[in-house]
């Protein structure tokens, strides 16, 4: 309790101050390359999902901060920018975030459909035939991404969407 007091302090005093925010932000080190979190060593920015269906995004790195968000969609994706103590910070698809449990987090890659009827495809190419047409704020697994396509799974149907029309992957990002 002392601890999260402490942080809360902290945190107030910085935000008056205009001093830098406390944990590590996407700020790239002088070599060009990503920077890394201070706690888990991990690239920074990089995507996340969501481990539960009701997840809060607080103003702060505690439990005493104000709860700002209230995201309702298991294994949406998130990108986490900062990190402090056991908490991440981080933005949906809109901007817009807050401080999360590192605990409801998880490393699985998903994608959030940002096209309405999307249409995701047998192949990677544009002629190919449509599998599914996925609404708007649909989420699924990513299995694949190149330059301009991502193979993603949605309640058990697998197929490609153009890059383009999800987020939760960085422009130039491949995974195999």
């Amino acid at each position: 309790m002392k601890r999260a007091i402490a942080v809360a302090a902290l945190a107030a005093l910085l935000l008056a101050s205009g001093a830098p925010a406390l944990a590590q932000d996407t700020a790239q080190t002088g070599t060009g390359e990503p920077s890394v979190g201070p706690e888990t060593g991990l690239p920074l920015p990089r995507y996340v999902s969501l481990k539960s269906s009701r997840t809060y995004a607080r103003r702060g790195p505690s439990d005493s901060h104000r709860i700002d968000w209230v995201y309702n969609l298991r294994d949406l994706p998130l990108r986490v920018t900062g990190e402090f103590d056991r908490w991440r910070r981080v933005e949906d698809s809109e901007g817009q975030g807050g401080w999360i449990s590192f605990q409801m987090l998880s490393g699985v890659r998903t994608l959030l459909v940002t096209t309405d009827m999307a249409p995701m495809r047998a192949r990677p190419q544009i002629n190919a035939p449509e599998v599914a047409q996925l609404e708007r704020g649909v989420v699924g697994r990513i299995s694949e991404c190149n330059p301009d396509w991502c193979e993603m799974t949605v309640d058990g149907t697998s197929g490609w969407v153009e890059r383009s029309m999800v987020w939760g992957i960085d422009p130039g990002e491949t995974l195999d």
